[in-house]
């Protein structure tokens, strides 16, 4: 049968590679699972360069996670997320360009922290003036700082009283798994206080459409249709991308 169906070096094939395939599985269910961990010869200074290496692996691994959390990335993208949703226009820009806008502003508002961090905490670190601990204590408090500046007290309390932390009695006593959850509340809210105020124009020119739509008696023609090309107008002719990112910058400062 399978010199009718295959050539006979197609057959040959098939047939050591399902000899094969027994093979190895039978080979596998003999020998069992076996995992091996290296972390040196033994030596101590060996073992410690190992354990180092997969706590900085670890800590590649969360960056882009703490970057969104602790930087102004959350509300820059909310914001021009809610821009996109207003206009109608539900995938231009596309993601990859709100999300690259939104990196690039995030880096420019975040410009005076990276330079404290670095002059505070990366360069000496490299120049061996300080520890590694140190010198991440350093940054954390740099990073601390701005979060601090956007925090509102009342976030601040919300989360030292789920807790149950003793009150600090300044901001310099609070942990930082307060502070961030309490940042990024805020940061949302912010940001959703900029989209109502964004959307509020464009509903207007969608309720008007839709009752002219509805007075000639166009019931059928969706008032979507009619309304993009008059808010497109209208954001382009109110120059909206420099009024809403030069908003959203100044409202880190």
């Amino acid at each position: 049968m399978i010199k009718r169906v295959f050539p006979p070096a197609a057959a040959a094939a098939l047939a050591g590679i399902l000899w094969a395939s027994s093979a190895f599985a039978e080979a596998a269910s003999k020998a069992g699972p076996s995992v091996t961990i290296n972390l040196g010869n033994g030596s101590p200074q060996q073992t410690s360069v190992v354990v180092q290496i997969l706590m900085w692996l670890t800590v590649l691994s969360v960056a882009p996670a703490l970057f969104i959390m602790v930087t102004s990335f959350t509300r820059i993208v909310v914001v021009l997320s809610f821009i996109r949703h207003a206009l109608g226009t539900t995938t231009t820009p596309p993601n990859q360009v709100l999300i690259g806008l939104s990196l690039f502003l995030t880096l420019f508002v975040m410009a005076p922290v990276w330079q404290k961090v670095n002059a505070d905490a990366l360069q000496p670190y490299l120049a061996e003036k300080m520890d590694s601990s140190e010198a991440i204590n350093r940054a954390t408090e740099s990073v601390r700082g701005f979060m601090l500046r956007q925090v509102r007290e009342k976030d601040l309390a919300l989360f030292v009283e789920i807790s149950k932390i003793p009150p600090p009695k300044s901001a310099a006593d609070l942990p930082t798994f307060v502070v961030i959850p309490a940042f990024m509340i805020g940061e949302l809210r912010i940001s959703f206080q900029i989209g109502f105020m964004i959307y509020l124009p464009f509903l207007i020119i969608d309720l008007v459409v839709a009752s002219i739509l509805m007075s000639m008696g166009m019931m059928m023609l969706p008032p979507a249709t009619v309304s993009l090309p008059f808010k497109l107008v209208l954001f382009v002719l109110a120059d909206g991308w420099y009024l809403i990112v030069g908003s959203l910058v100044k409202s880190f400062a």
